[in-house]
């Protein structure tokens, strides 16, 4: 699992290639990711959205961006923590993301971005 922390806020991510959903006969390739973000500052914060870089092995390069995550913007008391699961989909075997949160702190409404750690994504068959 890969981690990083910032502002007290540590993000992890855990992968899993998705065969039932993939069909790399159609260059169709979906994983898995879940994300677990622990709050080690010392405020109450909430995500409020979130950005991404996606690379595929073809070189192409994917920016998403929008509100929260997975239709939540969930709010993180100290010492709490926020998981949840969703998924990529790439044109080949292997790529990578990282990304960034956009948060805030409760109570004095100071805003600041907290990284998303690189992880690769590797389909299976690529590794034989």
């Amino acid at each position: 699992m890969n981690a990083i922390t910032t502002n007290g806020i540590t993000v992890s991510v855990r992968t899993q290639f998705l065969p039932e959903h993939s069909n790399p006969a159609a260059r169709k390739f979906i994983f898995g990711y879940l994300i677990h973000i622990e709050n080690g500052s010392p405020y109450t914060v909430q995500l409020l959205r979130r950005h991404w870089l996606i690379f595929d092995s073809k070189g192409i390069v994917r920016e998403v961006e929008g509100e929260g995550v997975v239709g939540e913007q969930p709010i993180i008391p100290p010492g709490g923590q926020h998981e949840y699961t969703s998924f990529c989909d790439l044109g080949s075997e292997m790529g990578k993301m990282r990304g960034t949160y956009l948060m805030v702190r409760q109570g004095d409404d100071h805003h600041f971005r907290v990284n998303i750690p690189e992880f690769s994504m590797v389909a299976p068959q690529k590794l034989n």
